[in-house]
């Protein structure tokens, strides 16, 4: 044998030894193999689930531990963990009713209900028998809420009324759990739903390409930081096939995670794909998991953004917390039409009860502006200081309007338009959607009844939000039943030229349109687009900055900077309206 073939060969035998020693060098330790002398032992119960709306035709097998200190009269955490036989066996490598057993009685972890489900199986065999199709894959590599939904409306409900639990309902006291792809599917659920699930235990996690995984680290780094707890696990032999590199896209989360400022802990060892490591740390893993909250989250880290980054870092005091949201009103119809003045008080429409609102910018709370009004979808101010208004109804009702805030007087400015939302220029030029013409059209502010005002944009699918520039040279207009937000050069008589779809907006799972809604641009050149992922952040190049999450899960259709200084973000949702503080201010109004 040639001398360097010889080499090569002992090398890879060494290298290969040593993964294999690394696989086996994870031994249990004593709060895994066997409960200590007095521990109680909690109960396992079994049943099968085969009532699912979510996953139709599909049935699967679920344990539920129940530990011995379980009081009816005091809501018990709750862990849920995929592949449920693989964590519920005691001969295993996981022996999570062991680890439970021991560490509830030592104080470590709160007194925990367990819950292990299995995969779903579609066919009419009995589970795991010939025929058929086990789906695995599909609920636990899938982006979106599927399984979420799954889990929480109808799992859930099922093993509560089974055995009569009382199971709280404190997201940091609801732990979710899995390997390989059960791990990606935690922190899925997690994403997701953090108002239900706090804490994820993701062990050899695939946060690969096996359904589109590897985009999360990406979306992490620009979205605002959830209120969820991360420990992840893996091994450097871990596998790199088709669908990705495991230890590579762990390290990639694990990055992220820090990026955005997460309580999060990564363990990475020598390890393969496999659920050994895993199990050796796994009391471990837990006692991290369930120590008690943090008096403050870690900073986000920002040493590598460059001056142009428009990281949600510099809009959001420390990254963002969703809990940051106030509520400014509550128990309206369906608010619209965000709009802030330059003395930073905010004005929005109940749109089916035909009255605006004003919060002024010492106190937020709304008072009724203009009762018995038109149906207004969108409102902003003019350079003249009155509100233009576009309006909702019947074909007549249909217009432009203005209304002298002093007098409270309507003006028709446009009549036989189809309009949506509006923005208006200091020159003068009122700029409007017409959505199901995929049209922007311009209409000047000294007109008066003008009839069929001429489009000045066309080709957009669905357009709706619009914004300008802080110089008001260009126009951002989003699409809602797109994906794109536009932007066109405003020319000196008020045309627009050299449009172009220069941001893309961020698509939720299963869905193949944004949401794109209404918009707002900070002093900075930052536009904001609501939309059904949250609201996106953009610098002035197009670029994603990040996704400030919605107020509630409610839609957010309209935003407006206003408030003390302008700095505080006002959004429409839904009933309500809510508003944050940030770091920025609006930019200036006409």
């Amino acid at each position: 044998m040639p001398r360097f073939r010889m080499v090569q060969s002992i090398a890879f035998s060494v290298l290969l030894t040593s993964a294999v020693l690394g696989v086996e060098q994870y031994p249990l330790g004593p709060d895994s193999l066997e409960r200590a002398p007095g521990v109680p032992r909690g109960r396992v119960e079994m049943f099968q689930f085969t009532n699912s709306q979510v996953y139709p035709d599909t049935q699967r097998d679920v344990w539920v531990y129940i530990p011995a200190q379980y009081d009816t009269a005091k809501p018990a955490a709750l862990m849920v963990f995929q592949d449920g036989r693989g964590y519920v066996d005691e001969k295993g490598q996981q022996r999570v009713p062991i680890v439970f057993d021991n560490l509830i009685a030592k104080g470590e972890m709160p007194v925990t209900v367990g819950v292990f489900i299995n995969p779903g199986n579609r066919g009419t065999n009995a589970p795991g028998e010939t025929g058929n199709r086990s789906n695995r894959s599909f609920e636990y590599d899938s982006l979106g809420d599927a399984y979420a939904r799954f889990l929480i409306n109808e799992l859930l409900p099922a093993v509560t009324n089974r055995f009569q639990l009382n199971l709280s309902t404190d997201p940091q006291q609801r732990a979710i759990a899995g390997m390989s792809s059960g791990g990606i599917c935690a922190w899925t659920v997690a994403w997701e739903r953090p108002q239900s699930f706090g804490k994820v235990l993701s062990q050899i996690g695939s946060f690969v390409n096996i359904r589109g995984g590897d985009v999360i680290p990406g979306q992490i780094r620009k979205t605002e930081r959830k209120p969820i707890r991360v420990f992840l696990q893996d091994g450097s032999n871990d596998l790199n096939n088709l669908h990705g590199n495991w230890p590579l896209a762990n390290q990639q989360m694990a990055s992220a995670l820090g990026f955005a400022g997460y309580d999060y802990r990564f363990v990475f060892g020598e390890g393969a794909h496999s659920g050994k490591h895993g199990g050796a740390i796994l009391p471990d893993s837990l006692r991290w998991l369930w120590r008690p909250a943090l008096a403050s989250l870690p900073k986000p880290e920002t040493k590598d953004n460059l001056d142009g980054d428009e990281a949600l870092s510099k809009v959001l005091s420390d990254g963002g917390n969703i809990r940051d949201w106030e509520l400014v009103g509550e128990g309206f119809g369906f608010t619209d039409a965000a709009a802030g003045d330059a003395q930073g008080n905010f004005y929005f429409s109940d749109l089916p009860k035909g009255i605006v609102y004003r919060s002024s910018a010492s106190d937020a709370k709304p008072v009724a502006w203009l009762e018995n009004g038109p149906k207004i979808s969108g409102l902003k101010f003019g350079p003249d200081g009155k509100l233009y208004a576009a309006t909702q109804g019947d074909a007549k009702e249909k217009r432009i309007i203005v209304v002298d805030p002093a007098t409270k007087a309507i003006e028709t400015v446009a009549t036989d338009v189809q309009p949506n939302d509006l923005v208006v220029s200091r020159a003068g030029w009122i700029y409007f959607t017409d959505t199901g013409a995929g049209q922007v059209i311009a209409v000047p502010t000294s007109a008066r009844d003008l009839s069929r005002p001429h489009p000045v944009a066309g080709g957009i699918k669905s357009p709706n939000g619009l914004t300008l520039s802080p110089d008001q040279r260009q126009l951002w207009v989003s699409e809602y039943g797109g994906t794109n937000v536009w932007n066109f050069l405003i020319a000196e008589d008020g045309t627009l030229r050299g449009g172009e779809r220069l941001a893309e907006l961020r698509v939720l799972p299963g869905k193949n349109d944004s949401g794109g809604d209404g918009s707002t641009t900070d002093a900075a050149g930052r536009v904001y687009v609501t939309s059904h992922a949250g609201i996106q952040v953009f610098d002035s190049g197009g670029r994603l900055g990040g996704v400030i999450s919605r107020p509630q899960d409610k839609g957010t259709v309209s935003c407006a900077f206003a408030g003390p200084d302008r700095a505080w973000l006002y959004v429409c949702s839904s009933d309500k309206v809510y508003r944050r503080k940030t770091l920025t201010s609006g930019a200036t109004v006409p």
